[in-house]
């Protein structure tokens, strides 16, 4: 269990909040595994999963978000995400998005695996980054990927969400 729970907060939590934040090493693996700036996949998690702590001075992706038809949801543990994960499942929902890189049931549950699965932090990681890259070797170029990874077939939004994480982005990069 003390493993397990080391490895998640090496991909959730940062050492810092904005000033001074480190990407977790868990984004860096995964990003250098798939050629993606580090920077990127964690700017992307800061937007689809990021959460404040309770001071709101420390801002950090949460494993187990769930956003269904609109919604977001932020459960306090894998165990509670899977379960109301498979309640919205069982009860005909389709428009979830999952996890750290909110990654789409409906249009992605062939990559996702099982709803455990899909809850796990490196899993759902590995499987963003297989959709950025995918959208990366159609369009050549980061930001145009990421707004890709968000709206491939959406233009409008895909620009808004681009600026969205270019603004998370340009914190990280600015503070080291």
């Amino acid at each position: 269990m003390g493993v397990w729970l080391g490895a998640v907060l090496g991909v959730v939590w940062s050492t810092a909040g904005w000033s001074g934040e480190n990407v977790p090493n868990g984004y860096r693996a995964i990003a250098a595994e798939y050629e993606i700036p580090y920077s990127v996949l964690y700017a992307i998690a800061l937007a689809e999963s990021g959460m404040g702590s309770n001071d709101n001075s420390i801002r950090h992706p949460w494993p187990w978000t769930l956003n269904v038809a609109g919604r977001g949801y932020y459960y306090p543990s894998r165990q509670a995400a899977w379960q109301a994960l498979n309640r919205f499942i069982a009860g005909g929902e389709r428009s979830i998005d999952i996890g750290l890189m909110q990654v789409s049931w409906k249009y992605h549950k062939d990559k996702l695996g099982n709803t455990w699965q899909v809850l796990d932090p490196y899993h759902n990681l590995r499987i963003a980054a297989v959709i950025l890259q995918d959208c990366f070797k159609q369009r050549r170029d980061w930001w145009a990927s990421v707004g890709c990874y968000h709206s491939p077939k959406n233009s409008v939004r895909a620009q808004r969400y681009r600026l969205r994480v270019v603004g998370h982005w340009q914190r990280l990069e600015a503070n080291g």
